[in-house]
Order: C-alpha cells, then sequence, then structure tokens
C-alpha cells in the first residue's frame, strides 16, 4: 500500500504542477505610441516710455511747488508714462522715485517727494492726464502693492504723475533734474 501511496502521490504532484505551470500568465509585448503637441502663444512686447517729465516749472527760493498729477496746477505739468502691451494683460508696475533733483554740476540738490495718492493709472488708451478716464485714480507710487492694473483692453495704459519740490531758503538759482524709472512686467494672469 505504501507504494500505492506514493504512486498517487506522485501523480498528484506532477498534476498539481502541470497546473501551476499552465497557469502561469505569459509575458505580452504589446507595444503604444501616442503622439501630443505642445503650443504657446507669445504675447505682444510690453514697453514703458517716458512721454512727459514731470515739470515743476519756476521755483522760488524756499517756495514749495506742487504739481498735479492730473495737470490741474497752473505752470507745472504731470509726467506721464505710456505703457503698450498685450490688451487686457495684467501687469506689475515700479517706480523708482528720486529723494531730490539736483543741478547738472552736482553742486545743489532740491528735496522731492510724493504722496500716497500721486500717481494715477489709465487704462483706456488715454495719454492726456486731465482727461482721466478709468483705471485707478489714486496710486502710491512708492507702493503700488495690490492696485488693479491692466494693460488697458486697447493695448495701451499710461501713468500719471504729480509731486512736490521743497526748495531751501537758500538753494542755488539753475535747472534741477532727477531720474524716475519706471518697471513694468507682465504678471502672467
Amino acid at each position: 500500500m505504501q507504494r500505492a501511496t506514493r504512486k498517487g502521490l506522485s501523480r498528484l504532484l506532477v498534476g498539481l504542477l502541470a497546473v501551476a505551470v499552465l497557469s502561469i500568465p505569459t509575458a505580452t509585448n504589446a507595444q503604444d505610441v501616442a503622439n501630443g503637441q505642445a503650443s504657446a502663444t507669445v504675447l505682444a512686447i510690453l514697453a514703458v516710455a517716458a512721454t512727459t517729465g514731470l515739470d515743476f516749472g519756476n521755483v522760488y527760493q524756499g517756495v514749495p511747488v506742487t504739481a498735479a498729477k492730473d495737470n490741474s496746477t497752473t505752470g507745472t505739468a504731470a509726467g506721464v508714462f505710456t505703457i503698450t502691451g498685450a490688451a487686457s494683460a495684467d501687469i506689475a508696475v515700479y517706480m523708482q522715485m528720486p529723494e531730490y533733483l539736483a543741478t547738472t554740476s552736482g553742486d545743489d540738490r532740491m528735496v522731492i517727494s510724493f504722496n500716497s495718492t500721486d500717481a494715477a493709472f489709465d487704462t483706456t488708451g488715454n495719454v492726456d492726464p486731465a482727461a482721466f478716464a478709468t483705471g485707478v485714480a489714486d496710486v502710491d507710487p512708492y507702493n503700488w502693492g495690490a492696485a488693479a492694473t491692466n494693460v488697458g483692453s486697447t493695448g495701451t495704459s499710461a501713468i500719471f504723475l504729480g509731486g512736490a519740490v521743497l526748495p531751501s531758503v537758500n538753494q542755488t538759482a539753475g535747472a534741477y533734474s532727477g531720474d524716475i524709472i519706471v518697471t513694468v512686467s507682465y504678471i502672467g494672469t
């Protein structure tokens, strides 16, 4: 009987082994390939230009002069910067403001100041400070912060800038100037 049991057990093992081998999945070598595309549209170049310089006109020693951003001050002119780019694209604006104006020779300086509402941002394509239309009417030129700015639907916007000069009582006579640097960039929204 032991022989028959061993023989039966051997047959059973061979049968199980055959079933196990047959149930092993066979590897398949199928492949598939897909082609996709990448695309992008580059927006119009963003540009800023100083159209009109901030002009305080004639200034007397010891007498402060204010130039309004809307050109409402007689004898002065608001600074105008035009921005062109992709229509309605959101942008960031940064203005680097001078602390003083200096003579050409650099031998004297006159304090210049800007308050928190000395800039306006017009999004209509208008470049006349006296005809502000739509945008942000009161902007701090030192900190544009969250002021919503965009190139405008026409692809042109403008910054109007006012300020004040504070000559000393013994201010040297002559012409004074300083640089106002405006930087604009797309913010990708």
